[in-house]
């Protein structure tokens, strides 16, 4: 490790998303070099271990260990959470050494990000993970460390050669085939490979509810539910033209509509 050439870790399990990040440091950070991107978690912590790096980028969730697991671990390296999980106790890193960027991010605040590092960098003062890990379990409400906050606000797409971001909001239902989940939104259809149950644990019951094993719906976007004469419940949406089946397991949720 050198003052004039820093050395970072990027670790990101969204292999487009570490190309991005490392391609908007080449130009926000041109000194900057990256020792090494790793795929999940206990690649990352391989790759402290070898390169020893001054920085380092971490998704908070990936296979393996989390971000939070693989920064206890991270001894003398300034780290910096990405995700895709909203705000929840980002106050807790503004003022600390530690930071938190909110996918999708813009230059601006990775541009802030890098001067705070650099900053940290200049004055050679130590990475304290351990604290400030201590810090975000506290905001947390005594969570422990590498519990995650289980609200989703993005869902990451492949489009392509491209990762399409959508907003958790602007999603008008999830439903699951084969190994596939399909995001539906006002403007078009999407594959992940996200399960119903990974995605229940994620987002928010008051937003999504699950109308059949396979379909969870965004309750703003129901328009209004129709009840045919043998008692089968459909869906009406204000943004797709498509009707929702709604199984007699969950036909109880519109007794009132």
């Amino acid at each position: 490790m050198t003052q004039t050439q820093p050395l970072a870790l990027i670790a990101d399990d969204e292999p487009h998303l570490a190309d991005y990040l490392q391609a908007r440091l080449a130009e926000l950070w041109p000194e900057l070099r990256i020792a090494a991107v790793a795929r999940n978690g206990l690649e990352a912590v391989a790759a402290l271990k070898e390169h020893e790096p001054d920085v380092a980028f971490l998704d908070i969730k990936m296979p393996g260990l989390s971000g939070l697991e693989v920064a206890r671990q991270a001894d003398g390296c300034h780290c910096v959470f990405v995700t895709a999980y909203d705000q929840y106790a980002v106050e807790a890193f503004e003022r600390d050494a530690i930071d938190y960027l909110l996918k999708p991010y813009s230059d601006e605040r990775l541009a802030r990000a890098v001067e705070k590092l650099r900053d940290r960098l200049a004055s050679q003062r130590p990475a304290d993970n351990r604290n400030l890990l201590e810090t975000l379990r506290s905001a947390l409400g005594g969570l422990p460390i590498g519990m995650l906050p289980q609200r989703l606000s993005w869902i990451r797409a492949g489009q392509g050669n491209d990762v399409k971001l959508i907003a958790v909001d602007d999603v008008c239902y999830f439903h699951a085939a084969d190994k596939y989940t399909t995001v539906v939104t006002r403007e078009g259809e999407y594959l992940i490979r996200t399960s119903l149950k990974e995605l229940l644990e994620q987002l928010d019951p008051d937003q999504f509810w699950q109308v059949h094993r396979a379909t969870l719906v965004n309750v703003r976007d129901i328009a209004e539910a129709n009840r045919d004469f043998a008692g089968r419940v459909t869906l009406c949406l204000r943004s797709r033209p498509e009707k929702i089946a709604v199984s007699r397991a969950y036909a109880h949720l519109f007794k009132q509509m």
